[in-house]
């Protein structure tokens, strides 16, 4: 007999149906807009908004973008040198070895993001809203529970 807590091979196999018919097309929505906002709205190609997104996460290198996206150096520089150019990036060469740039998002590049993100929010934010409390708490509940795997 089996242990009450421990979920049936049937139940798993539910949650992993329910997981790949929920999650990727949400996620799905959720990037879309994201990348609507960011062209229609602040005039940024998906890979600059990448990049302005790596270099806030604390990749502040060419060599650390391309390598964290499997793209080329060089292709990276051409895209950061639009990016110093709109303002929104500043490349500071480092005193010690003149050989290392390192990146930081200026003031602007950083209210950007902040915005693009305050929206985006604001957009899941009406998406859940669809739910009634019930299910909004059940929903958290259930995150709540997948942070306790993706933690481990």
């Amino acid at each position: 007999m089996s242990h009450p807590s421990q979920p049936s091979p049937v139940k798993l196999g539910q949650a992993v149906e329910v997981f790949w018919e929920t999650f990727p097309p949400f996620w799905h929505e959720v990037r879309a807009y994201i990348r609507q906002v960011a062209v229609e709205q602040f005039d940024l190609n998906v890979e600059q908004f990448h990049i302005l997104r790596h270099i806030r996460k604390g990749q502040g290198s060419v060599s650390e973008i391309a390598e964290a996206k499997h793209i080329s150096r060089p292709a990276i520089s051409q895209a950061v040198d639009v990016l110093v150019n709109k303002g929104l990036v500043r490349r500071t060469q480092n005193l010690q070895d003149r050989r290392h740039v390192s990146l930081d998002l200026t003031p602007e590049g950083n209210a950007l993001l902040d915005a693009i993100f305050d929206q985006t929010r604001r957009r899941m934010e009406q998406m859940l809203a669809l739910l009634n409390a019930d299910e909004l708490q059940a929903l958290i509940g259930s995150m709540e529970s997948l942070k306790k795997i993706i933690s481990v």
